[in-house]
């Protein structure tokens, strides 16, 4: 299967958010690397590393809308999964502005998987 070696950047404040979604993708056969903010996944350098990306909107500094424009603004191509607790804005408005998905928590599971599954599948 060619899901096998992808890596997944997730991107949450919440720890209980992120051994869900490690857990999630690692029973599809995805690899997770998980941090507790936009600025430590930046620094890892894991945009580099990541076959596609979820993040959380609401966090302390840069929020998941910030971290979505700073990819876009490198001509990145990675998907960017946006995952929201509180939906202040539509999932048209986070798709306007170059995300590839929208989900409000609680996730469904089958759903992220099969949109993953899509995107990693597109992109090569």
């Amino acid at each position: 299967m060619g899901v096998l070696a992808r890596t997944i950047g997730v991107i949450d404040d919440d720890a209980r958010v992120l051994e869900s979604l490690q857990n999630l993708l690692a029973s599809s056969g995805y690899k997770a690397e998980t941090y507790s903010s936009a600025e430590l996944f930046l620094a890892s350098g894991a945009l580099s590393r990541s076959s596609c990306i979820i993040t959380d909107v609401e966090m302390r500094r840069m929020s998941g809308l910030g971290l979505l424009q700073h990819v876009r603004s490198r001509q990145s191509h990675v998907p960017v999964i946006i995952i929201t607790g509180t939906p202040e804005n539509s999932e048209t408005f986070y798709l306007d502005r170059g995300a590839n998905g929208f989900f409000t928590k609680p996730l469904d599971g089958d759903a992220l998987l099969t949109l993953i599954n899509n995107l990693c599948r597109d992109a090569g």
